[in-house]
This record gives structure tokens, C-alpha cells and sequence, in this order.
């Protein structure tokens, strides 16, 4: 253990909020995990299951004294919470987040702060599940999987070390990178397979004449849109936050499905074998080896 806190806050107590609280109270990282969020049941059940300390209703007891303070709340609640935590900065409170869409975040602190204080720590797991909320939190969530931190030139390195501690203690391998980038990078392998599958289960149960097609699928159709079980509020927010990269990623893939369809129309054979194989090798040689 490199680091002991006294105090930390998770704001949004779910499956990554939860999940971070549970591993670092595990592994003995503060004297005190603490939970916010509008939801005293919840809360409770964080209390419960052992993935918290205890909590506060109130914002200012439960940042009060806090080393450090995750924010886990959807992105379309980002801009409100920051401007809810202003009062309650302190200069030696390090401030971070698990957003998934970097620029979003940052012009939401931006929006509410004036500036980007030198102790927030942009960052996003690239970790978790179809199913959401506290009772899905588990301690070793994060284990083997990326940590992607977006600090700007106004954060503090220490700010970053600590951070980077933080996960590095969860299992996770921290990497860091610009906001512009990871947003392109997270738009097309998370964000895209995610609105395809959406989007597929949306177009099947929209077919009235195929009757409840859903009781012929196999494991193929229940691997690829696994993730359609995900939370719809989260996504919703990804996707009104990463507009420009989503939407030229569709656009791409909309591009890969005319080609494909030319090829079935046309009956090319040879030509369907080569993109198949081209896919299959890229897939074992930079997935299926690495999982």
C-alpha cells in the first residue's frame, strides 16, 4: 500500500462508484468510505452489501474532510454536481470522475468552476457490466482491465499520482491520454458496439410479422447484444455527450454495411471469405490472445 486516506466520498453509488468503494475498503485504502446520492434506499443497501462505511444525504457532510471524492453520476448530471461541489473545495480535496465521454466532462468542471482546478483528475475504467446499480458492484471490477486518466496541463502531478495509485491498487492498468483522443478512441470500440446492439434489439422487437423472434436466438445473438441490457439513462447521456465522434463511427459502419450488402446482393463469394478472414485474424490476433 502506498497511500492510507482518511476520508473518501463516492458520489454515485452504482456498479463503477460502488465498485471502486468496495475494492479500496477491502484493501484497507481510508479510514472512511462515505456514499452520496439522492437516494437513501440505496444507500442503505451500499451500507448493506459492504461497499461503503456509511453516508450523507447532504452534499457538504459528505465531502466535508474528504482526501479525495469520485463523482460516478451519469454525464448528463456532471455540470450540476460540479457546481454543487464548488462551495465545498478545499485545496487539498482531489476531485475525479469515471465519465466515459473526457471533453464532456471537462467543459462541464470548466462550466461550473471557471477554470479546471488543479486537483481534478479526469478518468474513465474501461470496465464493467450489462447490469448496473450497487448490488452489481464488485471489488474486483477493475482487475486486468484499462484505466484511462485525461489530465490537462492545470493538473497537479500529484493529484495524478494519487489517482493513479487509486486504480493501480484495484487490478487495473493506468494509462493516460488527451480528452480529443480518448473520446475518438471510446467511440468506436465502446460506444459504437453499444448502439448496434441497441439498435439491433430495437429493430427485431419492432417487426411485428417475425412474432416473438427472441425465442429462437442462440448464443450468437445473446453474446453480440449482451450489452443492450445496459443502463439506458448512462447511454443516453454517452451518446448526447460524444456526438461528433458517435455519429462519424455510425456513419463508418453504415458504410461497412452497404459494402456488405453489395457483396450478398452480388453473390461474391470470394470477396465475403476475405473480409470474414481479414475480421476473424484481427479479432484472435488483437482480442481472443490478449483476453
Amino acid at each position: 500500500m502506498t497511500i492510507k486516506l482518511n476520508k473518501i466520498t463516492i458520489i454515485g453509488v452504482g456498479l463503477i462508484g460502488g465498485s471502486f468503494a468496495k475494492g479500496l475498503k477491502q484493501l484497507g485504502y481510508a479510514d472512511a468510505i462515505v456514499g452520496y446520492g439522492r437516494h437513501a434506499d440505496v444507500l442503505q443497501q451500499a451500507v448493506a452489501l459492504d461497499v461503503i462505511d456509511h453516508y450523507e444525504m447532504d452534499l457538504s457532510a459528505a465531502v466535508k474532510g474528504a482526501d479525495l471524492v469520485l463523482i460516478a453520476v451519469p454525464l448528463g448530471a456532471m455540470t450540476a454536481i460540479m457546481k454543487q461541489l464548488k462551495p465545498h473545495l478545499t485545496p487539498e480535496m482531489i476531485l475525479t470522475d469515471v465519465g466515459s465521454a473526457k471533453t464532456s466532462v471537462l467543459s462541464a468542471v470548466q462550466e461550473a468552476f471557471g477554470q479546471i482546478p488543479s486537483q481534478f483528475v479526469a478518468g474513465h475504467p474501461i470496465a464493467g457490466k450489462e447490469k448496473s446499480g450497487v448490488e452489481a458492484a464488485c471489488a474486483d471490477l477493475f482487475q486486468n482491465h484499462k484505466v484511462i486518466l485525461t489530465p490537462t496541463d492545470e493538473t497537479s502531478s500529484k493529484a495524478v499520482e494519487v489517482v493513479t495509485d487509486l486504480w493501480r491498487a484495484l487490478g487495473a492498468e493506468v494509462s493516460e491520454m488527451t480528452p480529443e483522443y480518448h473520446d475518438e478512441v471510446l467511440a468506436a470500440t465502446s460506444h459504437l458496439p453499444h448502439l448496434l446492439a441497441f439498435g439491433l434489439v430495437d429493430l427485431l422487437n419492432d417487426h411485428a410479422e417475425l412474432g416473438n423472434v427472441f425465442q429462437y436466438t442462440a448464443g450468437g445473438f445473446r453474446d453480440f447484444t449482451r450489452i443492450a441490457s445496459s443502463d439506458a439513462t448512462m447511454w443516453r447521456d454517452i451518446a448526447l455527450n460524444n456526438p461528433t465522434a458517435i455519429s462519424k463511427w455510425l456513419k463508418h459502419y453504415q458504410a461497412e454495411l452497404s459494402h456488405l450488402i453489395d457483396l450478398v446482393d452480388n453473390q461474391q463469394g470470394d470477396a465475403l471469405f476475405q473480409l470474414f478472414d481479414q475480421a476473424k485474424t484481427a479479432r484472435d490476433t488483437h482480442i481472443v490472445r490478449k483476453g
